[in-house]
């Protein structure tokens, strides 16, 4: 390839931009009117305006996607994460248009963004399936008596969501009418499809993944697992691996499970098997993700791989670079998601960038969007950086991450580097001993 289209905007576009770079790769970006001074724009080695600010009417429409790329003359489309990077009609159009699209086939693309058919597909697979309705739910009536089976607390669920979008914890039948028609009409207006459906809900859960990539000659392998649970509203804000959670055995279980679904999928390219981890150990399928994750980076920092590398490779039809028993953990990693919000009320805080003077050190790596003078529009998702530090141990990389976090210096903005503070610095946190619900049940009441 010689050419690629990034279909993303901000820091990930930066981070395509550079493994392009190193490989002699020309890149285009897309651009809305509202980015048009960003540095993804700048970097890239040709531009298009691809319409007004709202993603709406400039980077989800896939005929100007497609029509950008066919102009420059790219060859391949890479869509980064979020936005079309999950929207099988775009892997589809590319197809039609002989451009290659960095990512998995688009059935299985389809196939995994349903969550009611991915969860018959892994139940196929023999994974373990969280306690649930396999059905489409449409209303309340229908709902009640299959929670009523279900049993309380549960969890409604879009089932087109993804993101910590259109879901809801109900602890009880009264919660559950009253919340029902606010979470179908969110489905609706976020993924074009209102159908929820209902799961049970594990008490004090861990976010545990596992990374993978296959090759389309049918070799598959897993990239270890990234612990996920340190989260606001259901997005996560910290990932580190390996997890403090996991021993040797339960590691591998969860690893072989992600390879096994990848398998029955046929999957092809870089992917992430997200689980739900009880108490007990006991360990549930939650979703696949057909594309980079946000967190890949830390990944990156224990096992040395170029992941954005290695999903152009799989895409062109390479063979994987590595077997299972090539891979080796390499220390500890630990990402952090800075967003411009308030630290206590999670309310984005939009507005330009008055001072932006970055950590440095051997350990540390930033993947940002922005600047100094950078402006940051409400348009878009709040995060601006991530911050990534890593050590030998995870004792090393938590000091790491202390002193990187003290010395990034953002204003003009409000940004969540506080609670990141704090949430680094308490004692539950430091022994490893947290859950999906840290930042609600202990740090906001402290």
């Amino acid at each position: 390839m010689q050419k690629l289209l990034i279909a993303n905007r901000g820091e990930i576009a930066r981070r395509i931009i550079r493994t392009c770079q190193s490989r002699g790769i020309k890149t285009v970006a897309i651009y809305s009117e509202a980015d048009q001074g960003m540095p993804f724009v700048r970097e890239a080695d040709e531009r298009v305006l691809i319409g007004p600010a709202p993603v709406a009417q400039s980077y989800l429409q896939i005929e100007k996607v497609i029509a950008a790329a066919k102009q420059t003359g790219a060859q391949g489309i890479h869509p980064g994460y979020g936005l079309l990077a999950e929207n099988p009609l775009l892997a589809q159009r590319c197809r039609q248009e002989g451009i290659l699209f960095i990512g998995p086939k688009p059935k299985v693309i389809e196939a995994m963004g349903d969550k009611l058919k991915a969860r018959k597909w892994m139940e196929q697979a023999g994974l373990p399936v969280i306690p649930g309705s396999n059905e489409e739910i449409q209303s309340v009536e229908q709902a009640l008596p299959i929670a009523a089976r279900i049993g309380y607390p549960l969890m409604l669920k879009a089932s087109a969501g993804g993101g910590g979008i259109g879901m809801q914890l109900c602890y009880d039948e009264q919660q559950l009418i009253d919340t029902f028609q606010s979470i179908q009409t969110r489905a609706q207006v976020y993924f074009g499809n209102g159908a929820l459906f209902i799961e049970k809900y594990i008490d004090h859960p861990r976010h545990i993944e596992a990374q993978i990539a296959a090759d389309e000659y049918g070799s598959v392998i897993h990239l270890f697992e990234r612990e996920c649970s340190v989260q606001r509203r259901h997005q996560k804000v910290i990932e580190e691996s390996p997890s403090p959670f996991l021993d040797t055995k339960l590691r591998e279980q969860i690893c072989e499970a992600a390879v096994r679904a990848a398998r029955f999928t046929q999957y092809t390219g870089v992917g992430t098997v997200e689980f739900i981890v009880g108490a007990d150990c006991s360990f549930y399928f939650l979703e696949m993700n057909t594309r980079l994750q946000v967190e890949h980076t830390v990944t990156e920092e224990i096992t040395g791989v170029d992941l954005v590398g290695m999903q152009l490779d799989l895409a062109e039809g390479k063979r994987l670079p590595v077997k299972q028993h090539d891979l080796q953990v390499q220390g500890h990693a630990i990402e952090m998601r800075i967003y411009a919000e308030d630290p206590q009320t999670f309310f984005p805080s939009p507005g330009k960038i008055s001072v932006y003077k970055k950590p440095r050190g051997n350990n540390i790596r930033i993947d940002d969007g922005v600047e100094q003078g950078s402006q940051v529009t409400p348009f878009y998702d709040p995060m601006i950086a991530k911050l990534i530090v890593s050590g030998k141990t995870r004792a090393e990389s938590l000091r790491e991450a202390l002193l990187a976090l003290r010395a990034f210096k953002i204003e003009g903005i409000k940004t969540n580097i506080p609670l990141l503070e704090k949430v680094i610095n308490h004692s539950q946190f430091q022994q490893g001993s947290y859950d999906t619900t840290f930042i609600e049940r202990v740090l906001l009441k402290d």
